[in-house]
């Protein structure tokens, strides 16, 4: 089989005989396309009776994909977390953490009672940027906050906001099994 790759990587136009690619344009046998779907999975489609209808729907793949806001699922989230406080929302965030242990939830809960809330616990999700941490970190370092408990402090802010937005190419923590 001698695959034709598309501009731009949208996908991959084949037939999957015997035949050599030379002898496509006379093969009776049906055109295939392989692409990489809007979940990042390898789909495959068969059936087409030319190369051009083959062509003509990776296209339409493609186009679709690319009309899909890439971060549909983070407007999602900020659609429906944005409004709420910090404070309601990392109670809800802690209630998914079932991996932590009694000693690891009590160090949470010290961070969060202690640094964390103090600072932040009023805003409300969709207002926090790196400007908003940098201040929470400045704060920390004014308030005389040892190096090891605003390392601490700031782990879990991330991981809290990670799962609010998520990381650039990967699934939120909420989806993963351990925090980073």
């Amino acid at each position: 089989m001698a695959a034709t790759t598309t501009a731009h990587g949208m996908g991959t136009i084949f037939k999957d005989c015997g035949h050599a690619s030379s002898y496509w344009s006379k093969c009776p046998h049906g055109w295939k396309i392989r692409y990489r779907n809007a979940a990042g999975k390898q789909t495959e489609a068969s059936g087409f009776a030319t190369r051009e209808k083959a062509a003509e729907r990776l296209s339409t793949v493609h186009n679709e994909k690319q009309a899909k806001p890439a971060n549909q699922a983070k407007a999602e989230r900020i659609a429906r977390y944005g409004q709420m406080r910090f404070d309601e929302y990392t109670a809800e965030w802690k209630q998914g953490q079932r991996h932590l242990a009694p000693a690891s939830l009590s160090h949470l809960d010290s961070l969060l009672q202690h640094h964390i809330f103090p600072a932040l616990s009023s805003r409300r999700m969709n207002t926090f940027d790196h400007k908003v941490v940098d201040g929470f970190i400045r704060t920390m370092e004014r308030n005389s906050v040892g190096l090891a408990t605003q390392s601490n402090a700031f782990d879990k802010l991330k991981a809290v906001l990670l799962t609010l937005i998520g990381p650039p190419g990967q699934a939120p923590l909420a989806h993963r099994t351990r925090l980073p």
